[in-house]
């Protein structure tokens, strides 16, 4: 049974649809925006390196309705290599800072238990890690504190994750994985309302192993009682699809996450906000039913 809450820091999500008689309707997922503060991202590396851009960008994804954003200092693009541990606490810790009192979660894209620590006496609400809390040291350091967690799967490292990935059962081997270190998180002392899930889509994955996943996500969930996070905006398998470069790839993003919502992710990752909020606004009054 997934549960009812999303616990993420100063803030609480509500997981499940609030149905009455008289009216049926969906999961109105949310929208996490994405604020790369780096010069080297796959989509939109380098535009909002300064802190002023940074922060002009976040308000106009709070005017769009975002509804958590998602800071990054760091590439994990395929190929990536590590960024220096001072480097990504300089990116990103001056911005959680400018953004904590902005009225909307924030969010930090960190696998370093250093930045961990620091984002979260900067006052992050949630922590977003793609090598899904690996690191002792970093289940003690989140384990001490309310903040939301984002486990996500990888197969191996940015560096060679798309080397030819390979899985028996991809969607068993995701689903073991995540289960195994949420168990870990819990035995550290997290509360499990604080915890969510990403399959990692793109992360040691290909399009075969990417469209499985997500003709699964309803079923992943299930299994793992815990709200799902799609993060599919822009990539990869987006352009393998359509045939469209990275810059062109919003009309094949939106269509992903209505897919992810519908399977019933409850968090869309997207770098697109505005017209993700329509989208999900407009398949939403489609999906509400009145009783006859």
């Amino acid at each position: 049974m997934l549960t009812p809450y999303f616990e993420c820091g100063r803030y609480r999500f509500p997981m499940k649809v609030a149905n009455t008689n008289a009216v049926k309707t969906v999961f109105k997922p949310l929208v996490m925006g994405i604020l790369n503060i780096t010069p080297d991202s796959f989509s939109d590396g380098g535009k909002f390196q300064s802190l002023d851009h940074a922060i002009t960008h976040a308000e106009q994804m709070i005017e769009d309705g975002v509804d958590i954003i998602d800071i990054g200092g760091e590439s994990s693009r395929p190929g990536a290599t590590p960024l220096p541990l001072d480097e990504e606490l300089k990116r990103v810790i001056p911005l959680i800072y400018a953004l904590r009192d902005c009225g909307k979660p924030i969010s930090i894209d960190t696998y370093k238990p250093e930045v961990m620590r620091e984002a979260i006496i900067a006052g992050v609400d949630m922590i977003n890690d793609i090598r899904g809390f690996a690191s002792p040291e970093a289940r003690v350091v989140v384990a001490d504190s309310d903040v939301g967690l984002c486990v996500m799967h990888m197969q191996k490292s940015p560096e060679v994750m798309q080397q030819q990935p390979s899985y028996q059962n991809v969607t068993q081997e995701v689903i073991a994985f995540l289960r195994e270190r949420c168990d870990q998180l819990v035995a550290a002392g997290v509360e499990k309302n604080r915890l969510s899930i990403d399959p990692g889509f793109g992360f040691g994955k290909n399009l075969e192993h990417n469209i499985e996943l997500m003709q699964n996500i309803s079923f992943i969930q299930e299994q793992l009682g815990l709200p799902l996070l799609a993060g599919i905006s822009r990539k990869n398998m987006i352009g393998i699809i359509t045939g469209k470069p990275v810059e062109r790839r919003m009309a094949g993003s939106l269509a992903a996450a209505l897919a992810a919502m519908a399977q019933g992710a409850r968090i869309v990752r997207v770098h697109d906000v505005a017209e993700t909020v329509d989208a999900i606004r407009v398949w939403q009054a489609v999906n509400t039913s009145k009783a006859r």
